[in-house]
């Protein structure tokens, strides 16, 4: 070849040369065409991220998490029985399989074989049975001890545990996705010093993740932890080598370190910060979180309300999706209804945005429904009506009040609704609270006409709590005092069937009667906002009832890729 070459003459020289150029080159092109063609990326092991978590964990222990921050922590370096999958189904994590007696009072659970904790020691039913025993000490005060209430635990072998409840309870599973304490690190401290140990700071879990390095400042408050993916973790090894949780002291510090690259995602990122730098090439991930915010009619403090026309015109002239973009900046949900869309859409329910219908007619089309009733404009612009009780007469006006709290998002709703409302013909009061007083002075006793506060919906949809009439007084959550034997039958019927068939009907039936009773104006969900520098792939958001859940699938979350083709591949796959 290189005698050839010499015998060319220059020209000749110089068109081989361009030739063999086009010949590498269209042959590097084609190799590439069909290295695209039959190949597929998949995700491997590598790369690095950091999470910004706003806050600092304390309690990381799953007996213990009172915080979104000790949550985030137990999510990652914990696994439990069930896991919420992303379609936000529960699914087995350590468990490998499950079945529920015929009677709904038994569930007998068989964890996976061969399973250990962090440190290599095998993880059993007695750690389980470990760390329920350590959630029902009064002593410990766990926020989980109410939930084992009348909950019989029966270890029948180590790899086989029974859970025996007292009465059918339908949500029961939601209560197994708690992480479990390894019993031979936790067995011989006193619950006296339980919550001060330095396992809550420096935990041994059997999560996806596991401690590689933690970092204190000069006071001892741990700054960021460094984590490695756990090998043997039971839903499989996590592709990313290299996780931090860094914290930050509040959301606006955490989100200057996400604006200025210091940390890859943060979590709950409220809706004005998004909105600041929407258009600043970040990528943001949203879910619809299963909250209602809602104004709550409590129809004993208030005489007006006890006419269905009112709540009904006042429920009509709502504009849910104006209150959205001006306080959530278009980061929510419209909702219409107690279930959350969010949680909604799967069991034949009518969806609330079906009956969502914005226009400038809102308000006329609820002053249409109190003329319909015999209600007039007074000479003030109050809309009110002549009562007739016995041989008396006297004159109602449309005026209440609404009850909220010195929250932002609750204050500037509230003033939303009174201007509608205004516009509408009602003489409308807004009285607004601190937190805590709220709670005690308010809410509690129940001292209010209207009440303009949130709900948090669980995935199994368990809505005893909010709307039965037993939980009319405190502490029940029925902040309406709804009564409804039809409602009270359903949300029973909920409670203690398995049945598919009767939940998507008792739920039917419940939506149905609360609709028609008007004991509340439904009005929106707020979006989860995960802010993200886009580099991280497979991140699923969905259906989340806590934002720890946004971990439920970190173990398939990547960074770095390969191209295999896809005979490999699906040789990988079948193995």
């Amino acid at each position: 070849m290189k005698k050839i070459i010499n015998s060319l003459r220059p020209t000749e020289r110089l068109i081989f040369l361009v030739f063999s150029v086009l010949f590498v080159l269209s042959s590097l092109y084609l190799l590439d065409t069909l290295n695209k063609k039959y190949s597929v990326e998949r995700p491997v092991q590598g790369g690095s991220y950091t999470e910004g978590v706003v806050g600092f964990a304390r309690f990381i222990n799953p007996v213990l998490a009172y915080t979104d921050a000790d949550r985030d922590m137990v999510a990652l370096l914990y696994s439990g029985l069930l896991i919420p999958s992303t379609d936000g189904e529960l699914t087995g994590n350590i468990a490998e399989s499950w079945e529920m007696s015929d009677d709904g009072l038994e569930y007998t659970f068989n964890i996976k074989d061969d399973l250990t904790f962090h440190d290599g020691t095998p993880l059993t039913t007695d750690d389980i049975e470990f760390t329920i025993e350590k959630m029902r000490d009064p002593l410990i005060k766990s926020p989980k001890i109410d939930i084992w209430n009348g909950v019989k635990v029966e270890k029948i072998s180590i790899t086989q545990i029974k859970f025996i409840l007292q009465k059918p309870y339908a949500p029961f599973l939601e209560n197994l996705t708690f992480g479990i304490l390894p019993l031979h690190l936790w067995k011989d401290i006193d619950a006296q010093i339980f919550d001060v140990h330095s396992l809550n700071r420096e935990p041994v879990g059997s999560g996806p993740f596991m401690i590689k390095k933690t970092f204190k400042d000069s006071e001892g408050i741990y700054q960021h932890y460094d984590l490695a993916p756990f090998k043997s973790y039971a839903l499989g090894q996590a592709y990313i080598k290299n996780f931090r949780v860094k914290f930050y002291k509040n959301e606006q510090e955490a989100f200057d370190a996400y604006k200025d690259g210091s940390i890859d995602a943060l979590g709950g990122v409220t809706a004005d910060l998004a909105e600041s730098i929407k258009n600043d090439n970040k990528t943001f991930i949203e879910s619809p979180l299963p909250r209602i915010f809602a104004l709550f009619f409590n129809q004993n403090k208030s005489t007006v309300l006890l006419n269905r026309e009112v709540r009904q015109a006042l429920n009509v002239s709502a504009n849910r999706v104006d209150i959205i973009n001006d306080v959530l900046s278009g980061w929510g949900t419209p909702e219409s209804g107690p279930v959350p869309f969010a949680l909604s859409s799967e069991d034949g329910m009518t969806s609330n945005s079906d009956q969502l219908q914005q226009s400038e007619s809102l308000i006329e089309e609820g002053r249409q429904i109190l003329i319909a009733k015999g209600w007039k404009i007074g000479e003030d612009g109050v809309f009110e009506k002549e009562i007739t009780s016995g041989k008396s007469k006297s004159i109602q006006k449309l005026s209440f009040s609404i009850s909220t709290s010195d929250v932002p998002e609750l204050k500037r709703s509230a003033e939303m609704l009174k201007e509608t409302w205004t516009k509408l013909g009602a003489d409308v009061t807004l009285e607004i609270f601190e937190p805590s007083d709220l709670t005690q002075r308010v809410i509690r006793p129940r001292e209010y006409q209207a009440l303009l506060f949130g709900n948090i919906i669980g995935r199994d949809l368990d809505l005893y709590p909010f709307w039965h009439s037993s939980e009319r007084n405190d502490p029940g959550l029925n902040i309406s005092l709804y009564t409804n034997i039809k409602a009270d039958k359903a949300l029973e019927t909920l409670r203690s069937t398995s049945d598919e068939a009767k939940i998507i009907e008792a739920r039917k039936i419940f939506q149905t009667e609360v609709q028609n009773d008007i004991p509340a104006v439904f009005l929106f969900s707020p979006n989860y906002i995960y802010a993200t520098n886009g580099n991280v792939k497979n991140i699923k958001l969905s259906k989340m009832t806590s934002v720890s859940e946004r971990f439920s699938n970190v173990h398939q979350w990547y960074t770095e890729t390969e191209r295999v083709w896809k005979m490999f591949a699906e040789q990988t796959q079948q193995n």
